[in-house]
């Protein structure tokens, strides 16, 4: 946490300020309770106005640690011998803006995510405002059986993206939320639209790595062969050993190419 807290940096109070005086200007409110998040994030300085607004504040530091996520991703992908598919928009603005373009996206193909209400620029930083989900739990803080009762929910929706053409591009059990019996999907990043069929595997490895270690490889697979074929799981074998190199992924490789194999034999 204190190596994350530090590549992301430190916003200066009196910006923090003038961003949340900012989101009550724009939604005409005088006055308002902001609560500051003390989040695992690599991307962004998150707080809360209200109640009713999820606030992202993206500065140049978060935008240059995306540039360099994005070259090791991308070198990631070279050595699992695909081309590299991840994406770095150039400023922290256009950051905010291809998450709320992202968020509208899912959401028209029926992927439950936060509302996402505007992006916008302040003093040099990318400021995205989301609907504020009030009781949520993230999908790794489940247990298991409503962990598996969620599973196929979450193949589904990550099947009707990819069938759009759309990607995740960084799935976590973090970015599963759960509110009110509902799965929603949160911070979809940016890929190459022609390396998109890579990153489709990409993400399904990355979907399975993140169930493993929460329902078991073979719960996992099942429900992930609801929404895809055999030829799309072993596809997403490929990248099992490169998403499991990853400092937030930690999952048993052997026991899913095991099971995708004994789905797909």
């Amino acid at each position: 946490m204190a190596f994350r807290r530090l590549l992301r940096g430190t916003v200066p109070w009196d910006q923090l300020e003038g961003v949340a005086r900012a989101v009550l200007d724009r939604y005409g409110e005088s006055s308002a309770r902001v609560v500051f998040l003390d989040a695992d994030n690599w991307l962004s300085t998150p707080f809360v106005v209200e109640d009713r607004w999820f606030v992202k504040v993206i500065t140049r530091q978060n935008s240059l640690v995306h540039a360099l996520l994005t070259t090791g991703r991308n070198l990631g992908a070279f050595s699992s011998g695909t081309e590299g598919f991840f994406e770095h928009f150039g400023t922290p603005a256009q950051m905010a803006e291809h998450e709320l373009e992202a968020t509208e996206r899912m959401r028209e193909l029926g992927v439950n995510a936060p509302e996402p209400v505007e992006a916008f620029e302040y003093e040099g930083m990318g400021v995205l405002v989301f609907e504020y989900l009030r009781e949520f739990e993230p999908l790794d803080a489940l247990p298991r059986e409503r962990v598996e009762s969620h599973a196929p929910t979450v193949f589904d929706y990550l099947h009707r993206m990819h069938e759009d053409g759309l990607a995740h591009g960084d799935f976590r059990s973090e970015n599963v939320l759960v509110a009110d019996g509902e799965v929603y999907f949160i911070d979809a990043t940016s890929v190459r639209e022609e390396a998109i069929a890579d990153a489709r595997a990409y993400d399904l490895a990355c979907a399975l790595g993140a169930l493993e270690p929460l329902v078991g490889a073979k719960v996992a697979v099942r429900a992930a062969s609801e929404h895809y074929t055999a030829g799309e799981l072993l596809a997403a074998e490929e990248f099992l050993d490169f998403v499991n190199i990853r400092p937030d992924h930690d999952f048993d490789a052997a026991s899913i190419r095991g099971a995708v194999e004994q789905r797909a034999g």
